[in-house]
């Protein structure tokens, strides 16, 4: 007897992938083709295309690379001397769907629903005179943490007294609860550490969510003081910089031009040497400024945008009102220049000391993301509270705050004479939470079960409360050799490269206090 047909879909099976030759015309989004990068023949998947100056442009995603590394490239960098990959064809049922939604698409505007761009859309004040009227915002539902980042902003191609807003499609409030709810329903994946780090490395982030709008890069360049930067990810500067080869940026008061007269003209004029705010740290080789907000929302908004340019999952914040901004910069004879910043919320409901943590692409690889995470958590034990990032973290940040949770925890366990441990004195010392301290240790792999050796014995470097003494089966912290000896190789080459730390005694600041009403300072 054959089986009945029940018209049920049949589960996915792999489909073979179609190659064939191809000429330059016939590229299109979706096709993976062999790019030249570095010397090298690279597979890469086409994910735009444009037309600048009369001659076809590429923006390319490499396969197996980061997505930091996806870039716009020239027709002349393909090598169609090789077979490429033809996209995947939809299926017919997900071409039906479209087709029903394209007859839709005209109806949509008479329907009274309010869509998310009209709900959200907020009335904001006035940026720089220099700031284009034709500007942009960005519509995204960020992963990123923070409620700094949390978030989504309106999309709208309208001038809102000069401040810049991008173009974006308009999404229904239905259809992104119902992504939402999709990416919330898939099955949770558990990845080993090794599986992990080759995720960070590929992927560029921790935080995918499937209701995410993907953006193209849109800038080529970024001249920033004597710093030329390539940008990672999009940012939603004003339409007309992404026409420029070059877009400048004064290192003071964060304003941008995409051309060089104008920008020489401004830096003839600006008198800015420093953050507009407080300085509330100096030392011999940094200081640190707090900038409010609201005080200076132009400024702040200058900060978001060029922070987005090395966040991907950031969706900008034009509401600075709330956040109080802490600069890290460097001095020379010409002044303050910016190396890093964390946003921290005025009023955080969750005892959160970090939105937002960014260090400039330059000033990388030098230390300065551990000074600004140690600078957080000064301002904790300051407070007399205990902090923590807002989650979830991206790929570098969740890297260096394990680095310094690391650096911090061993420390404090490394001490001599110290015979007795337990999570919540270590997190009470350092100002950090449990949840934070346990983290660390289990990512150390130094929280073991102690079953026959209630004392610790036979458990190596073990460090035990005042609790698991007298009882069995109780969780111990266990020193190992690995992690020590890790710690001493870090302490050696901390002595060669000469590292910085924050001075505690060097800090002036006293935590400010801000009316429900107002969010402005309480003088």
């Amino acid at each position: 007897m054959a089986p009945r047909d029940t018209g049920e879909d049949k589960p996915d099976t792999p489909l073979a992938v179609e190659k064939g030759f191809a000429t330059l015309p016939e590229i299109r989004v979706g096709v993976k083709a062999f790019v030249e990068k570095d010397g090298e023949k690279r597979k890469a998947e086409i994910l735009s295309l444009q037309t600048r100056r009369g001659q076809p442009r590429f923006y390319v995603h490499y396969e197996e690379f980061n997505k930091r590394l996806d870039e716009w490239i020239p027709a002349e960098r393909l090598d169609l001397s090789r077979e490429v990959e033809w996209p995947v064809p939809e299926k017919a049922d997900k071409k039906k769907a479209h087709g029903v939604q394209a007859t839709k698409a005209p109806l949509k505007d008479k329907n009274p629903k309010r869509s998310l761009k009209q709900r959200l859309e907020r009335e904001i004040s006035g940026t720089p005179e220099f700031a284009s009227a034709n500007a942009q915002r960005l519509q995204q539902p960020s992963t990123a943490g923070g409620k700094e980042n949390r978030e989504t902003v309106t999309v709208t191609t309208e001038v809102v007294n000069g401040t810049p807003k991008p173009d974006d499609e308009e999404m229904d409030v239905d259809d992104v609860a119902a992504a939402a709810a999709k990416a919330k329903a898939a099955p949770p994946e558990n990845y080993s550490v090794e599986e992990e780090r080759e995720k960070l490395r590929v992927g560029g982030s921790m935080t995918q969510n499937q209701a995410e709008i993907s953006r193209v890069r849109n800038l080529d360049k970024v001249q920033m003081g004597k710093f030329e930067i390539e940008p990672w990810y999009f940012s939603p500067y004003p339409q007309e910089f992404q026409d420029v080869d070059m877009m400048f940026i004064c290192d003071f008061c964060l304003s941008y031009f995409g051309d060089v007269k104008q920008f020489e003209r401004h830096r003839s004029k600006c008198t800015l040497l420093h953050p507009p705010g407080n300085e509330i740290y100096r030392d011999d080789y940094l200081s640190f400024f707090e900038i409010d907000g609201r005080r200076q929302r132009t400024w702040c908004r200058n900060l978001c945008l060029l922070s987005k340019l090395f966040l991907d999952h950031k969706t900008l914040y034009y509401d600075v009102d709330p956040f109080l901004f802490y600069c890290m910069c460097t001095r020379d004879a010409s002044g303050c220049h910016l190396v890093g910043y964390f946003s921290k919320e005025k009023e955080s409901a969750d005892g959160y000391n970090v939105a937002c943590i960014l260090t400039l692409p330059q000033y990388q690889r030098k230390g300065f993301g551990k000074l600004l995470i140690a600078f957080s958590y000064e301002l904790s034990k300051r407070e007399g509270k205990l902090g923590s990032p807002e989650k979830p973290l991206s790929d570098l940040g969740l890297l260096g705050y394990r680095a310094y949770w690391q650096e911090v925890i061993v420390d404090m366990l490394m001490e001599e004479g110290r015979t007795e441990a337990n999570i919540e004195e270590l997190g009470s010392i350092a100002a950090m939470t449990t949840n934070d301290v346990l983290h660390t240790l289990q990512n150390l792999n130094m929280v073991k079960i102690s079953v026959n050796h209630p004392t610790g014995s036979g458990l190596g470097n073990s460090l035990l409360s005042s609790n698991a003494r007298e009882q069995k089966n109780q969780h111990v912290i266990v020193l190992t050799d690995a992690v020590i000896a890790q710690r001493e190789k870090q302490k050696e080459k901390d002595k060669k490269v000469g590292k910085h730390v924050i001075d505690p005694d060097k800090l002036i600041w006293k935590p400010p206090v801000f009316t429900a009403s107002s969010r402005t300072w309480n003088w």
